[in-house]
């Protein structure tokens, strides 16, 4: 299956302890950025986290987000650090010895210093379970999303390369016709300027002719890029870096095809060319 770079899923779980939220986004990236947000009691299984995350995508800039709201009755008992509360009053009775004109310390500062106050976090390693069990929900149903839409890109990519293969099919017999007409009209210059035919310098003529105007190999590298697209969307996985070389490759050939045209349909054949090449880089863009 081809994935989509862009994806979003969400689930939430109600708990003992309170409803636990976990969301995934992602937008499109050249490489795998992912980004973890968790309230603190989570913090510990942030690796855990990850590891699941990068199992299921290679490409794109991912955020996880996990949210947690506490029921009133599972608050943690508020435990006091008595010796380090002791610490900090003697501590800031000797500042104060030093500098009687200094203020008191208030009971609220002494209380809000890190590591005085510490309430028990409601079950962790329960809420860490929880947790990673619901990212393994989110992280279905958000690949689901992207497979769904990188079939879309998919079939996208395909109507654009029927369309390329139509336009190659086209101009191929037209270039023996090309070299056909060139040769009349020359035969005929011959004709009106000098009342005869000099044959050996026509045919030197038609050979330059068909020489620079020959695009039998760029039409052949048309056909084998666009036959290559194929094969890779068929294949599937993460196919955005392999499909965005060649559509450098296609959009080589179509130039160079438009360069050694000498009539309307070879040009307007170009130009059609390079308006389907943009039009799948633009969706390859999406894709993993």
């Amino acid at each position: 299956m081809i994935f989509s770079m862009t994806g979003f899923s969400v689930a939430q779980r109600e708990l003992p302890a309170g409803t636990l939220t976990v969301e995934l986004r992602a937008v499109n990236h050249r490489f795998l950025d992912l980004t973890v947000r968790c309230p603190e009691e989570f913090r510990a299984f942030e690796g855990a986290m990850r590891e699941k995350i990068t199992g299921g995508v290679a490409r794109g800039k991912v955020e996880c987000r996990v949210g947690f709201n506490a029921n009133a009755g599972s608050v943690g008992e508020l435990k006091l650090d008595q010796p380090l509360l002791q610490a900090l009053i003697a501590a800031a009775n000797a500042a104060k010895a030093l500098a009687p004109e200094s203020g008191d310390l208030k009971l609220g500062e002494l209380l809000r210093w890190p590591g005085v106050l510490t309430q028990a976090a409601p079950q962790a390693e329960e809420l860490g379970e929880a947790c990673l069990s619901l990212l393994v929900e989110v992280i279905k149903d958000f690949t689901a999303s992207r497979g769904r839409e990188g079939e879309k890109l998919k079939a996208h990519l395909l109507e654009r390369v029927a369309g390329m293969e139509q336009i190659v099919a086209e101009v191929k017999p037209r270039v023996p016709q090309l070299v056909e007409d060139y040769e009349a009209r020359l035969k005929a210059r011959f004709l009106e300027a000098m009342g005869t035919l000099d044959d050996d310098r026509v045919r030197q003529e038609i050979v330059m002719f068909a020489q620079k105007i020959d695009v039998d190999e760029e039409l052949s590298r048309l056909s084998a890029h666009v036959e290559e697209v194929r094969r890779i969307l068929d294949k599937g996985g993460a196919v955005g870096k392999r499909l965005d070389f060649l559509m450098q490759e296609l959009n080589r050939e179509a130039n160079t095809l438009g360069s050694k045209s000498v009539s309307v349909e070879t040009s307007r054949a170009s130009m059609a060319l390079k308006v389907l090449i943009e039009q799948m880089r633009e969706q390859i863009q999406n894709l993993e």
